[in-house]
């Protein structure tokens, strides 16, 4: 696979902007009528937040992500998809270069809600 080209710079405040945190996923749930979107329900350590995520099909059990850790954006304003609100978003590797997605994870566990940066 060759690599996408390089997005044009952006100042580093749009970097800063973001907050990106570690989550555990607790739960995976379908989301009814749709043919793509997951619920995740998410442990951030002083909360939980419900994220959507359109990887139904990208795995042969989805209920393999329960007890997952992974980086998400917290800050993004909630999205309604499918009638549902995503309070975040799932950061994963691979879907926008059409191969089979991958979490982005910590190197090692983290404590949940910490920040990346």
């Amino acid at each position: 696979m060759t690599p996408a080209p390089v997005k044009p710079p952006v100042p580093y405040s749009a970097l800063e902007a973001l907050d990106v945190r570690a989550g555990t996923i607790v739960r995976v749930e379908d989301v009814p009528k749709s043919d793509k979107l997951l619920r995740l329900t998410v442990s951030f350590g002083d909360h939980e937040r419900r994220i959507l995520s359109g990887m139904k099909q990208e795995r042969a059990n989805p209920q393999e992500l329960v007890g997952r850790q992974a980086l998400f954006v917290v800050n993004l304003e909630p999205r309604k998809m499918m009638g549902e609100t995503s309070e975040g978003m799932l950061f994963d590797l691979g879907y926008a270069d059409g191969i089979a997605p991958a979490l982005a994870v910590p190197e090692r566990p983290m404590p949940d809600g910490v920040r990346a940066g």
